[in-house]
């Protein structure tokens, strides 16, 4: 599986660990930046990785700052990404089984190393349920994208 990561300067620590653990993992790694701990805007690092999953390049993503909260406002703005900032394993699990997120956010002053490292992986080996509630809802997501978007 190929991976978007993504990050601000205050994700880029965590973004780095994450990145260094999923290549060990064997997952394919492509990393949209920030490359250091400069002060950069969150929304172009977003953009880049929830456009390489929009457009089929990676089947997931994952992007970090401080909180999260921006990073994945940012990235569910391109249409056809969900992305779902978790900052625990139900989270994790859920926002697949139900949401189909293609797209983590983490939030690096939010979230340990360790624990990311659960979160990332509860997120990634999750399946999405397939129930029809569920994808009547995702279906409904995708109506509001293709109309105001």
């Amino acid at each position: 599986m190929k991976i978007a990561l993504g990050s601000d300067h205050g994700g880029f620590a965590l973004k780095e660990k994450i990145k260094t653990y999923l290549m060990e993992k064997g997952y394919e790694v492509n990393d949209f930046g920030t490359y250091s701990t400069e002060s950069v805007d969150y929304p172009t690092f977003a953009l880049k990785a929830a456009l390489a999953v929009s457009k089929g390049e990676c089947e997931k993503g994952i992007v970090i700052c401080s909180t999260g909260i921006g990073i994945s406002i940012a990235a569910n703005k391109v249409k056809g990404v969900r992305a779902a900032l978790c900052s625990d394993l139900l989270s994790a699990r859920l926002t697949r089984e139900h949401n189909d997120t293609n797209v983590l956010a983490l939030g690096a002053f939010i979230v340990g190393e360790k624990l990311a490292y659960t979160i990332v992986d509860t997120w990634l080996e999750t399946e999405f349920s397939k129930e029809e509630r569920h994808q009547r809802r995702i279906d409904g997501i995708a109506e509001i994208e293709n109309k105001y978007l």
